[in-house]
Formats: structure tokens, C-alpha cells, sequence
């Protein structure tokens, strides 16, 4: 099922220990994308920083979703990044001491410039911290507009699937008249060749049993045609599967299997068909379930 969810979040770093300038913030912000598979299929992408909250996320996820391929970004800005700060007097005191040690070994070595010590420095007053806590409350957040977001999809597809499986009631209703109409027209064309046969024998055959044996063939014609049992089958399925999408929560399990079962009765319409129009009706239910399928592999 498709979905999409974006938040953001801004927050305070751990104080730096300099001498000057206040707290620093950092903007963390979590996108999840889902689109639709069979499988629950999970992608992270996620600043090295945050490596180590593959693991927290990857089982909030599992907790919640059961298919889609699903994709989380992870982004972390820094608002100290583009920012300079003023060394201490410390840091270059220390970094004066150490470039006379090493020119005093390596007199050919090129002086510090400015820019090498606001780096230095830079870096040197840098204190990681750890944004697991910050990033998996933003991640429950993401998963909730998500969650939303699929839930109004799934709104979509129950309509329109409802829709599908009242085209279907409606093309049943159209075969199971058909079924005694074809089964009186062939007792009434074996009748009609059984006259012709008498009128062209001789007289050895009993007409009687001439008559039987047509009427025997008329009826094997009828239990062969007869998809009155597959129509109750049909729709009985149609039944459970309007029945599944009102109750709503994990359907899609179920919804597969009752889509299987749809096609094997519409499978058999068609193969027990004897006339054009019913073969019609076959033709169009496959259709029909062949769209209901598509749609119930993205369900939940």
C-alpha cells in the first residue's frame, strides 16, 4: 500500500566547552516512503552518524507494517556547521606547542594557517552526541502520518473493490437464468432429432427407448451445464469478502485466498459454458477479479 510521511525536527546539541557562543542546533528530519508489495520489504537510509539506529527502526516498523516496500531517510543538519567559533586560549596555546615540537623535528614543515586552526579547533570543541532517543521519537511520529496516509488509501481500495464485487453479483445474477433456458432448448433439439431418427428408421428400434435414451441424453446435458453450485460458491465468497473489508484490520492473507477461489468458480463457468453469452459473463468476471486481485496484493 502506497503512503508517504515527512517530519522534522529541531534540536539543542550538547553544550560545547569553549569560551564563547551558545548552543548549536541540529535538524533531524525522517521520510518514509511506501509503495506497494506483496512482502514487507525495508530500506534504510541513514547518516553514519545514525548507523546504530538501524536495528530500534527497523523493529518499530515491523511492529506496525505487515507488507509494502518501504523505504526510511534519515537526514541530520547541522546549524553549526557553516558557524565559527573562537578557539579558546587553550586549544592554541596547545596547538603553538605542538607546532614548535614539530618543526623541531621537521624544519621544512609549513606554518599552521588561520584556516588550519579554526579546523582544528573546530573539530577539537565538537562533542558527539546521540540522537537515537531524539531520531526514534521523530520515527514514531513518521510511522503515525504514515499509518494515516495508508489508512485513506485503504479507504480507497475497500470502495473500490466493493464496487468490483457488486459488477460480479451482477453478472452471477445474469448466468443463473441462462442455465435452464440452454437446458430446455437441448432437451427440446435432442426431442426434435430423436422425430427425425424415427422418421428415417425402420421400425426396429422401439420408440420408447428411443425416446428414453434422448431424454437420458438431455439430462446428462443439464447436470454437465449446471453452474448453479458455482454461483452459490461465488457468491457466497462475495459475501466473505465484503463482509472482511467492513470488519477492516489485516485482511490481505484472506482477501488472496478468496480471490483464488473467485477465479477457480469463474475458471469453471467458462469451461461448463454452452453458449456464447455465458462464456461472455465468464470472460467478465475473470476481468473482474483480475482488477480485485491487483488491488488486494497492495492490502494489508
Amino acid at each position: 500500500m502506497t503512503g508517504y510521511a515527512t517530519v522534522q525536527s529541531s534540536m539543542p546539541q550538547s553544550a560545547p566547552e569553549t569560551e564563547s557562543g551558545p548552543d548549536a542546533s541540529s535538524r533531524l528530519g525522517v521520510e518514509i516512503r511506501s509503495v506497494n508489495s506483496r512482502f514487507l520489504d525495508l530500506a534504510f537510509r541513514l547518516p553514519d552518524e545514525l548507523r546504530q539506529a538501524e536495528p530500534a527502526l527497523r523493529e518499530l516498523l515491523t511492529g506496525k507494517l505487515k507488507r509494502g516496500k518501504v523505504e526510511m531517510r534519515v537526514s541530520l543538519e547541522s546549524a553549526s556547521s557553516g558557524s565559527l567559533r573562537a578557539p579558546s586560549s587553550a586549544t592554541l596555546q596547545r596547538l603553538s606547542s605542538l607546532e614548535d615540537s614539530i618543526k623541531s623535528w621537521l624544519p621544512q614543515a609549513g606554518a599552521l594557517s588561520v584556516a588550519d586552526i579554526l579546523r582544528i579547533a573546530t573539530n577539537e570543541d565538537k562533542k558527539p552526541h546521540d540522537y537515537s532517543e531524539e531520531l526514534l521519537k521523530l520515527a514514531k511520529k513518521a510511522l503515525k502520518e504514515l499509518m494515516a496516509a495508508r489508512e485513506r488509501e485503504g479507504a480507497r481500495l475497500a470502495e473500490m473493490l466493493l464496487d468490483r464485487t457488486a459488477q460480479l453479483r451482477a453478472l452471477a445474477a445474469l448466468a443463473v437464468p441462462m442455465v435452464p433456458k440452454l437446458v430446455e432448448q437441448q432437451k427440446t433439439r435432442f426431442l426434435e432429432r430423436w422425430k427425425e431418427a424415427m422418421a428415417l428408421s425402420d421400425g426396429s428400434t422401439l420408440p420408447e427407448i428411443a425416446q428414453d435414451r434422448a431424454l437420458t441424453e438431455a439430462t446428462a446435458f443439464a447436470i454437465r451445464i449446471d453452474v448453479a453450485e458455482e454461483i452459490t460458491r461465488l457468491s457466497s465468497h462475495l459475501d466473505e469478502i465484503d463482509r472482511l473489508l467492513a470488519s477492516g484490520g489485516e485482511l490481505g492473507k484472506r482477501l488472496d485466498f478468496l480471490i483464488q477461489e473467485l477465479h477457480r468458480e469463474a475458471n469453471t463457468l467458462g469451461s461448463k459454458s454452452a453458449s456464447l453469452e455465458l462464456t461472455r459473463i465468464s470472460v467478465d468476471m475473470k476481468v473482474l477479479i483480475e482488477q480485485i486481485r491487483e488491488q488486494v496484493q497492495n492490502i494489508e
